[in-house]
């Protein structure tokens, strides 16, 4: 029998952080988190006073009592806390796309005498669209990996596609439509053997699965921070190079803040010697800021903490799922899943749009899946609870 949800969350050592978001008291349940987190109250408070007292009081001195150091600040910040990152080696900058083609380029450069960049064809669309244009742009072929919604990049399907042509191999963590969490040292250190270097998309991993880039020896890594870590829509992505590529990486957006003296206004282009050159316009200062205090959140409460809950909401989605007999394509094993459910129903479309009018915000993706996100921090039990009872009532009412 289920456990009611209210006692679940009575034993929930993080239920108290849900508080110290904004919840909409209309909505039943936000089960979305894995598109745009809610906002955190901290954060709200943090762009008040910046606006009032930074902008406002401070003006062009802002940027050298402290705008010009956050892109580098938050992302040791960010580092440290999500991804198992020393200092010098996260950056926050630009788009999750735009970083992607940053690193796909300095990649290149690492194997110029490869010619091959691998990637699965079901992958996020900005992340398969990018391999296609720099490999044009760089007279490079991309060879497809065919994966199982469920199962997707295996070591064995993974091991087919290498070769000694291949340059780069550009994979998702959690892949962005079955919540499928892949195994990050295990295929990092295939590629390696293979002589490939590895660019991995954390976007769906980021602040809810415990992540440890420079003990897996990661070469690349990219991610966004508007989903579990709450930075609002839009945000700033940021971009990790291990250490011993920092040297030898270079990138085609070569702004004025990636330059080794910002304001030099020299006549000749010389590249900063850190991460700082993977930098390319004046950063957003007030978007480093929300994503200043969503990593700090999870900082205080704790990935590892965070991951459990993550594995306890999606067993009890999984298990209210099942007793409706819905069809789930989301692994069962805890260890295999991030922290989304995906449900496949041939109505899925209408279904989400009804949960919508009834206060229930799901999200879908072509053609016949519903996506669940449940975001540790911010979602409780009793909500998961409350948004599948009304999924149950119109999916079962279609079967």
């Amino acid at each position: 029998m289920t456990t009611p949800p209210h006692v679940l969350d009575r034993a929930d050592p993080l239920a108290g952080f849900r508080e110290r978001f904004v919840i909409d008291g209309e909505l039943v349940a936000y089960l979305d988190g894995n598109s745009l987190g809610r906002l955190p109250l901290a954060t709200a408070d943090r762009l008040s006073e910046f606006v009032r007292e930074e902008w406002g009081g401070r003006l062009i001195r802002g940027w050298q009592e402290s705008w010009i150091e956050l892109p580098v600040t938050v992302g040791d910040e960010l580092g440290a806390a999500v991804l198992g990152a020393a200092p010098g080696q996260t950056v926050m900058a630009d788009s999750t796309s735009v970083n992607i083609y940053k690193l796909l380029h300095a990649a290149s450069g690492l194997r110029p005498d490869r010619t091959e960049i691998l990637i699965d064809a079901t992958n996020f669309p900005t992340d398969r669209y990018l391999v296609e244009s720099v490999a044009d742009s760089r007279g490079m072929t991309v060879r497809w990996l065919e994966p199982d919604l469920v199962d997707n990049v295996t070591v064995d399907l993974l091991s087919s596609g290498l070769s000694e042509r291949t340059a780069i191999v550009v994979l998702s963590q959690v892949d962005y439509r079955s919540g499928t969490l892949l195994d990050l040292p295990t295929l990092t250190a295939r590629i390696h053997a293979a002589g490939a270097i590895v660019i991995w998309d954390l976007c769906h991993s980021a602040g809810v699965v415990p992540i440890d880039l420079d003990r897996a020896a990661v070469d690349f890594a990219v991610g966004c921070t508007y989903k579990y870590l709450n930075s609002g829509p839009g945000a700033p992505a940021f971009l990790y190079v291990a250490e011993r590529h920092l040297a030898m990486s270079g990138q085609p957006i070569t702004g004025w803040w990636s330059a080794a003296d910002l304001f030099a206004m020299s006549d000749t282009y010389q590249v900063a010697p850190s991460i700082r050159r993977m930098l390319s316009g004046t950063p957003p200062v007030a978007a480093i800021l929300a994503v200043q205090e969503g990593v700090r959140l999870v900082a205080e409460a704790g990935v590892g903490a965070i991951r459990r809950k993550s594995e306890a909401l999606t067993a009890y989605a999984l298990e209210l799922l099942d007793e409706a007999e819905l069809e789930i394509v989301t692994p069962r094993d805890p260890a295999r899943r991030g922290s989304h459910v995906t449900v496949r129903h041939p109505d899925a479309r209408r279904i989400c749009l009804e949960m919508t009018q009834r206060g229930v915000l799901p999200d879908f993706r072509e053609p016949d899946l519903i996506r669940l996100g449940l975001s540790p921090l911010s979602t409780s039990f009793a909500e998961t609870a409350a948004g599948l009872a009304v999924l149950i009532e119109f999916a079962g009412a279609r079967r």
